[in-house]
């Protein structure tokens, strides 16, 4: 394997990242999500909320060689998304992040997406985040394997999206951020 890395995204990361978020959902989620939802997933109009996430400095990338190969967007959660079913918080929610890795599957099984959670995961550490949560549509078996070889397991908490009048049953997982590399 050529040189392999994780680090926080730049300015000029901005047209790939948004490129990979297109093409891995239209590739990964097409059976979960309408096809009219992943062909308006437009490069031009998702390219400025990823400009914006990059500057902020809550976005990663994953290289293989020259190839950007995936991105991880992580940071403080909004209290929605750590909320419990009735709506109350846990003690930590002040200190959970939330926490997304995209890697496209022609460049998956070989660490990557690791790398980019362990990457944030330090950082996330170093903004005083003490837990990650993550959801993932239930029936994307892989991404509940990858979290779950991070010892990050379902909480017990669902909701349903609305993709285009598809119901998309997404489950959250969490986890520690004490996470290492390992050779």
């Amino acid at each position: 394997m050529a040189d392999a890395t994780a680090r926080t995204a730049q300015p000029d990361d901005v047209a790939e990242i948004a490129r990979i978020h297109r093409d891995t959902w239209r590739t990964a989620y097409s059976d979960l999500v309408p096809a009219e939802v992943l062909e308006a997933i437009d490069v031009d109009r998702t390219a400025p909320a990823w400009a914006e996430a990059v500057a902020h400095g809550q976005v990663f990338v994953a290289t293989e060689g020259t190839w950007t190969v995936g991105f991880c967007i992580a940071g403080m959660a909004p209290e929605e998304e750590v909320a419990h079913a009735d709506g109350s918080l846990p003690d930590d929610a002040s200190t959970t992040a939330l926490v997304s890795v995209l890697v496209e599957p022609r460049w998956g099984r070989r660490g990557h997406g690791g790398r980019l959670l362990a990457t944030a995961a330090r950082h996330l550490r170093e903004a005083g985040a003490t837990r990650g949560v993550a959801w993932v549509p239930e029936a994307d078996k892989a991404s509940i394997g990858f979290y779950g070889k991070a010892d990050w397991e379902p909480d017990g908490t669902v909701r349903t999206l609305d993709a285009s009048g598809r119901p998309l049953r997404e489950i959250r997982v969490t986890g520690g951020l004490s996470l290492l590399l390992t050779s």
